[in-house]
This record gives C-alpha cells, sequence and structure tokens, in this order.
C-alpha cells in the first residue's frame, strides 16, 4: 500500500524590505552608491589629489607618442614645421596671403600660428578620444576621469613648449629679439591652456558616447584653422572685402585668432597693437573662463556614465 507523503509546506519567504529602507540601512552603515558622482567640490578635491598621476600620464604619453619613429621626439618640433612650409608655399607664395603683412615679418607670423593653432588642434583631438580610447583604464581603476582629458592637454602644453625653442630660433633669424614683451607669453599660453583643457573636457564627454566624432573633428578644425588667420591677416583679408561687420567681428574676435594674435604680438616686433582687436586681453581671458567652467562641469555631469554601456 503506497503511503500519501505530505507535501512540505513551502518555506515562507522573507519579505523584502523596502527600498527606502535600504537607502536608509546603506547610510546609517557609511555604504553609498558604487560610482556615484561626487559634489563638484568633493570632484575638484580628488583631481587635485590625482595631480601627481596627471603630469605622469602626460609625459609618458608624450614619450610614447613617436617612440617608434627614427627620429623619435624630433617629430614633435618638424611637423608643425613641415605643416608651415606647405601653408609658406600654398598660401604665401602662390595665393598672395601676404597681404597686410610685411615681406620679413610673415615666415616668424605664419610659423607662430600655425605652432599656437597646433596646441589647441590637438588638444581638442586627444580629447574626443581620452575617454574612448583608454576605456580599459576607466573600467579597471576608480579615478576622476577628468584627469584623463586634463593629462592630453598637459601634454599637449609640454609638446609646444618643446617647439617654443624653434620658434624663437625663428624669431631671431628674422630679427625680432628677446625684450621684455617676450614674458606676455606666459600669461597668453596659460589662459590658452585653460581655453584648450574645457573644450578637451567637453568633446571627451561628446566621444565618449559618439567614437564617431573622432573622425569629424579634423574637418571641423581644419575649417575653424582656415578662418582664424593661421595664414593671412585677417583685418587685412577683409579690408576689401564686402563682409558684414558682425562676421569680421566674429573672426577676429575667435579664440584661436585672439590667441595666436597675443603670442605673434609677443614675439613679433613689428607685430605692433594696431594688428589687434581691442580689449584682446579681456576676450582671452573670457574665452579661458567661460570654456574651461563650462568644460569641466560639463563633464563632471557625466562622471558615472563614463566606461558604462
Amino acid at each position: 500500500m503506497s503511503q500519501a507523503l505530505d507535501t512540505p509546506p513551502a518555506a515562507s519567504a522573507r519579505p523584502e524590505p523596502p527600498e527606502t529602507d535600504l537607502a536608509a540601512l546603506a547610510a546609517r552603515h557609511g555604504l553609498t552608491v558604487s560610482g556615484a558622482r561626487p559634489s563638484l567640490g568633493a570632484y575638484v578635491r580628488q583631481l587635485w589629489g590625482r595631480r601627481h598621476f596627471i603630469l605622469a600620464f602626460s609625459q609618458a604619453k608624450l614619450t610614447a607618442q613617436y617612440s617608434k619613429a627614427k627620429l623619435g621626439q624630433l617629430w614633435q618640433v618638424a611637423t608643425p614645421l613641415l605643416n608651415a612650409a606647405v601653408y609658406f608655399f600654398i598660401f604665401g607664395l602662390l595665393l598672395g596671403a601676404r597681404k597686410g603683412i610685411p615681406s620679413d615679418v610673415y615666415v616668424p607670423f605664419l610659423v607662430t600660428g600655425v605652432f599656437v593653432f597646433t596646441f589647441t588642434q590637438s588638444s581638442v583631438l586627444a580629447g574626443v578620444r581620452a575617454i574612448s580610447g583608454n576605456l580599459g583604464l576607466v573600467r579597471a581603476l576608480h579615478f576622476p576621469r577628468a584627469s584623463l582629458p586634463v593629462s592630453f592637454a598637459l601634454q599637449q602644453l609640454q609638446q609646444l613648449l618643446f617647439s617654443m625653442i624653434v620658434l624663437v630660433v625663428v624669431m631671431i633669424g628674422f630679427k625680432s629679439y628677446p625684450d621684455a614683451s617676450w614674458l606676455l607669453v606666459v600669461p597668453a599660453l596659460a589662459l590658452q591652456f585653460v581655453f584648450n583643457t574645457g573644450l578637451a573636457l567637453i568633446f571627451a564627454r561628446m566621444g565618449s558616447k559618439t567614437p564617431d566624432l573622432a573622425q569629424l573633428m579634423p574637418f571641423v578644425l581644419r575649417t575653424w584653422m582656415y578662418a582664424s588667420g593661421v595664414m593671412f591677416s585677417i583685418p587685412a583679408m577683409l579690408e576689401d572685402k564686402n563682409v558684414p561687420a558682425w562676421l569680421a567681428d566674429v573672426l577676429q574676435w575667435n579664440p584661436a585668432a585672439i590667441y595666436m594674435d597675443l603670442v605673434r604680438f609677443a614675439l613679433i616686433d613689428k607685430y605692433d597693437s594696431s594688428y589687434l582687436p581691442p580689449h584682446v586681453w579681456a576676450f582671452a581671458l573670457g574665452w579661458a573662463v567661460l570654456a574651461g567652467v563650462v568644460g569641466f562641469v560639463y563633464f563632471w555631469k557625466a562622471e558615472e556614465r563614463y566606461g558604462r554601456g
């Protein structure tokens, strides 16, 4: 005779505590959400605490950039110089872009423009790939993600300072000798570095979600270069053109043109204040503060999303 077996009563499931109770329990024991975005003040302190990592990372990237090339670090100077030579042949000789610039000033004018614009251009391009190109590092370690675009901007500053040695040689070769005005290069490049860092932060966030942006940016930057007076004097080129006043102001006060004009004014003897737009230092400071603050806050807003998805 088969004996009926009583089915054991189902184990009573312990009710899940409400989500609000879990949050209160975690808070009571000092637990926080993993990867949560810190406050803006805390984020700044974290970033400052990683300053040694930022500097070391930028130096390592700078060293590795041309490690496989036979000329090594010399390409840091050779690349912008070769670009300047090409622009001189095309724009200076064939297209007559030297209008309004004395012939003995055009080469220093052009080389300075190429070096200074390349500083911004390289910072933006490096910023676009700062997160998307370092996902392994972002996912493996906990650190303020702004360290990456800041370090890339710092890398480009170090590269520019290395190139300044050649720029000084060019200046002296064309009879622009060192004087007190050369000290103005320091605040000009400092403001440009803040501006570039802000742009790098903005495009780092955009590039983290849209990797194709890295393919588009060279075209955008090339257009910006042609509109910024790298190869020609903007006022001289617009002199005989029927251009609306607002467009002329936009071209002269765009940040790339502002920073190039300041460095040219500091280094080139015959490039005097008549070539500068009014309130040039105020615009340089304004662009730096605007890009730096907006870029930092914009990047920080997405801190907890980098490296996910």
